[in-house]
């Protein structure tokens, strides 16, 4: 098979930096000569920085991926390098590559077979087929950003992309498709979790690391790998308070008493073990361990990647079959927060959501088979009722 090498475009720089890093882009516009022409190269480096740092690392890394697919998808469907401003009319033919339409042969788009194959051995995607929904929005999410960040003419924008976008939406969900959410880790599974997990230091960590992600209200694998002894705060044996100053739902820092996410009980002994054995005592909670049982002495804390490993590995060992991952604490924390009736007040000053119909979606997925009205057929006991006598 021949080999496909995309050209990389957006490799590090989002979106909302472009305007202060001129060239990336094919005959991007040129800025304003009373604007930009008088700043030093000195003053340009640290907008640039300050933009960069000012987004998360998963945001960066979804921006530079969806940049990536378009130069990608440019070059191998138009023989094109990308160059904004891109017209209305290669945005509709990126939908209508994308987006899966019904016809009399079953589902299909206009992508050809080939390109898509050589999109997916470019490493622009990783496997064949049409994308979901999600991605197909996030994309063109991206490319609007982009053109809106140079105040360029903004194809995205034109009522007629908008338009078919809004009926490919529907087209999707009549052909069932939905968003597709992790797996669960509820309070029970969570314990097969634990019971994989012994007294060394690996064990004694990921103990830790489980309980203070989930019990603390379901934090993000970010979170956790960001977390600091600076903003632990001691209660007393075995019982803390973690102060979370950014999170994705809090990116300036803003002080709030929702903030302060309790670690107590199971999940303030296991922190404590962990802190006992390894002695860490400034820097990041939860760090590498070399081969040999050895903590890393370089005092790095692991990353975002990392602690979703380490869930995935406590899943594989304890048996458990799903789709698993990181998230799974987060969103078992709100199920099983469901399943005992917390009021969903009280679970969001935990987990930190913004979005209440988010929250409610756990809550009323799980609360449905406990619905009384799906028993309206059992008798006041629970047996079910015979059927009428003709």
């Amino acid at each position: 098979m021949k080999k496909y090498r995309i050209s990389p475009v957006y490799t590090a720089s989002p979106p909302s930096s472009a305007l202060y890093t001129p060239g990336q882009v094919a005959k991007q516009a040129d800025p304003a000569p009373d604007t930009l022409a008088s700043l030093s190269a000195a003053t340009l480096q640290a907008l640039q920085d300050l933009l960069r740092q000012g987004e998360a690392e998963n945001t960066l890394r979804s921006y530079a991926s969806a940049m990536r697919y378009w130069a990608g998808w440019m070059q191998l469907r138009l023989g094109q390098t990308i160059a904004l401003p891109l017209s209305v009319e290669v945005v509709l033919q990126f939908i209508a590559d994308h987006a899966p339409r019904q016809t009399a042969s079953g589902l299909r788009t206009e992508l050809p077979p080939q390109v898509d194959a050589a999109l997916v051995q470019s490493g622009c995607k990783s496997k064949l087929g049409a994308p979901a929904h999600a991605t197909l929005v996030h994309r063109l999410a991206v490319l609007s950003k982009a053109h809106q960040s140079r105040n360029l003419p903004n194809p995205c924008q034109d009522p007629r992309v908008r338009e078919v976008l809004a009926r490919a939406r529907k087209a999707y969900a009549r052909q069932g498709g939905r968003v597709q959410k992790k797996a669960a880790l509820t309070k029970d599974l969570l314990q097969r979790l634990l019971d994989t997990c012994d007294d060394s230091l690996i064990g004694l960590r990921d103990r830790a690391l489980l309980l203070f992600a989930w019990s603390s209200g379901g934090r993000r694998r970010s979170e956790v790998a960001q977390a600091d002894m600076r903003f632990l705060r001691r209660l007393g044996p075995g019982r803390f308070v973690y102060e979370l100053l950014h999170s994705k739902t809090n990116q300036t820092g803003r002080a709030s008493p929702d903030n302060h996410k309790p670690v107590l009980g199971a999940a303030g002994a296991a922190l404590e073990a962990w802190l006992t054995a390894s002695g860490i005592q400034e820097g990041a909670i939860f760090r590498r361990i070399r081969k040999g049982g050895c903590l890393d002495a370089s005092g790095a804390g692991l990353s975002a990647e990392a602690v979703r490993l380490i869930v995935q590995e406590r899943c594989r060992l304890a048996g458990l079959d799903g789709d698993f991952s990181a998230h799974s604490l987060r969103s078992g924390f709100v199920t099983e927060a469901g399943r005992r009736n917390i009021s969903l007040a009280q679970t969001m000053a935990l987990t930190g959501h913004q979005s209440v119909p988010t929250v409610l979606g756990y809550f009323r997925a799980e609360a449905a088979i406990h619905n009384p009205a799906a028993h309206l057929m059992d008798d006041e006991d629970g047996s079910s009722t015979p059927d009428a006598k003709k």
